[in-house]
């Protein structure tokens, strides 16, 4: 990108297509978990087993479970009563963030959140097409490229099947898959094999304005990979000598906890504080007890989708960073779940904590509001990113 002068005004954008990826991307993961934020993770232990047998309202539980499957007239359906039964006490809680996920639900949350899988490395978009193949993926080293079209896969005829079949199929895949593309109007077959990849969750790139070199790091989600490949892109931005950075988590989710603590305390200094957790009317700060630390100006862009582990980052490079904040209010999630792994391959999600900002503050159904609040600009048939532009402006003129 070529130098500006401090007049001149770079427009950045998205082209509609991009734009409706990120939509459909932004839909999937507010309904699967929307302003998700994970503490801990838990499998089952001895501990239930042995608190069932002294607990009476247990034991009334178990009364009415063997009653009814033994007694009712009809025949019963065990594994669906005691999924009613689990739904039943998140029902009563009346948490929105307190739920019951069925065994593909806890798949596809727990392969999200890992930021790691077993693929070939590509997007597939609508009737399925290649939208993008991830850098050094298998995948692009068997000549896959972006905007073709799959049409085979172990010679069977994909004409009548979903993008969800196509990623399913890849995925059971054992082995090498072979695998035919439409490519300019001609069939181009490859053959390639899955290895583990990382889910890509950070990018970035160098915007230059003003004669100043401004890093760009856009964050999708804080899974457990998150903060490794955001370490070691922060490490080759510095390199090209940034003088300052830019945060994107508009759109994010959250994800987990310590993801977001620990890219915060790349950051920070020694003994400042991160966030508190407010439990049963207790209060724990947790600070940050690292060396590592930076000095030079951050601005984060948010949005109203931007929740939990994102608000949590947000808020201590605001309050302990001193960082410029850029784009509409957050979502406002200010509460902490952990998990529970049950025995039929489903999980129990459900709130444990508040969280507080560094300064005390519970943001939850209130939000963080931004020193500048920008809307998006529709321009014909693109999106002119000018949350974007007024952060390299305000960072440009520093």
């Amino acid at each position: 990108m070529k130098r500006k002068s401090k007049r001149s005004k770079k427009i950045y954008g998205f082209k509609l297509i991009e734009v409706i990826v990120i939509v459909i991307t932004t839909s999937i993961l507010c309904t699967v978990a929307t302003g998700m934020i994970f503490y801990k993770h838990y499998e089952r232990t001895p501990i239930l087993s042995q608190n069932k047998k002294n607990n009476e309202y247990i034991n009334e539980f178990l009364d009415v479970y063997d009653s009814i499957t033994k007694e009712y007239y009809e025949e019963v359906n065990q594994n669906e009563l005691i999924d009613s039964a689990i739904n039943g006490m998140f029902s009563y809680l009346g948490d929105d963030y307190s739920e019951h996920l069925s065994q593909k639900d806890t798949n596809d949350l727990l392969e999200k959140l890992a930021g790691e899988y077993q693929g070939i490395g590509v997007e597939i978009y609508q009737d399925k097409i290649i939208y993008d193949v991830f850098e050094n993926s298998p995948a692009e080293k068997a000549g896959i490229k972006k905007g073709d079209q799959v049409i085979k896969i172990d010679k069977e005829d994909l004409k009548d099947k979903d993008n969800e079949y196509v990623a399913d199929k890849i995925k059971k895949s054992e082995g090498k898959i072979d695998i035919v593309l439409l490519r300019e109007g001609k069939e181009i077959n490859v053959v390639v094999e899955k290895d583990k990849l990382y889910i890509p969750s950070v990018t970035d790139k160098i915007i230059e304005s003003n004669n100043k070199k401004i890093g760009y790091m856009q964050i999708s989600t804080f899974s457990n990979t998150t903060y490794k490949q955001f370490k070691s892109t922060l490490e080759k931005l510095e390199k090209e000598n940034i003088n300052s950075l830019i945060i994107d988590v508009r759109s994010n989710s959250g994800g987990y906890l310590v993801s977001a603590k620990d890219i915060a305390s790349l950051f920070l200094e020694k003994g400042k504080v991160i966030y508190s957790l407010e439990e049963k009317g207790k209060t724990t700060k947790y600070k940050d007890k690292t060396k590592t630390k930076r000095s030079y100006d951050v601005a984060v862009l948010i949005n109203e989708y931007s929740a939990s582990a994102s608000e949590i980052l947000t808020a201590a490079l605001k309050d302990s960073y001193n960082a410029t904040l850029v784009g509409k209010k957050s979502y406002g999630k200010g509460k902490v779940q952990q998990t529970l792994d049950l025995d039929d391959g489903s999980m129990a999600k459900y709130t444990t904590a508040k969280w507080l900002t560094p300064k005390g503050t519970c943001i939850d159904k209130v939000g963080i509001s931004p020193d500048y609040e920008v809307d998006l600009e529709i321009n014909g048939e693109e999106i002119v990113d000018t949350q974007l532009n007024k952060a390299v402006e305000v960072l440009a003129n520093k």
